[in-house]
């Protein structure tokens, strides 16, 4: 009886020690708002499967370089179908003040992108559309621009 619950025990570490070795890897980052005070996470939903899930968008003022996310101002959750690949700044209507983009790549043979744009203004945070299901080869800022119909050559901040 002894030996079968060593073995149990011994099977439910693995396993925990293996899950908490995959989220590891899952995209948490930080970002400085272009001439701003204001940082902004993006992560992974936490326990989740890197291939789906959901994601944050958290805005923090930035008061202490020290603790830069210890002064929440807004957060926002979204679904996700695939890891996120990158974060972006672009300035889409026009008003000098970049808009968030969250680029997602599908997991699988089709390495489909599709991104999420939000919008940060008066300590609020607005999703204002997205673009999906696009060849993995695609540009998605470009294709948003399209979308959105502003004109190319804005300023950009890749990340």
């Amino acid at each position: 009886m002894t030996k079968i619950a060593i073995a149990v025990l011994g099977m439910v570490l693995a396993a925990k020690i293996t899950f908490a070795a995959e989220q590891e890897h899952r995209f948490v980052q930080i970002f400085r708002f272009p001439a701003a005070s204001e940082f902004v996470v993006v992560a992974e939903g936490d326990f989740e499967p890197r291939s789906v899930g959901s994601y944050t968008l958290r805005v923090y003022g930035g008061k202490s370089d020290n603790f830069p996310a210890d002064d929440l101002v807004v957060g926002i959750v979204r679904p996700r179908n695939g890891i996120i690949e990158a974060v972006r700044f672009e300035d889409f209507d026009g008003d000098d003040k970049p808009e968030i983009i969250v680029t997602i790549r599908s997991v699988g043979s089709g390495g489909y992108v599709s991104a999420d744009a939000f919008r940060y203004k008066s300590k609020s945070l607005e999703f204002i559309g997205s673009v999906s299901n696009l060849d993995k080869g695609a540009d998605p800022v470009q294709t948003m621009h399209d979308k959105f119909k502003v004109p190319n050559g804005r300023k950009s901040t890749a990340k």
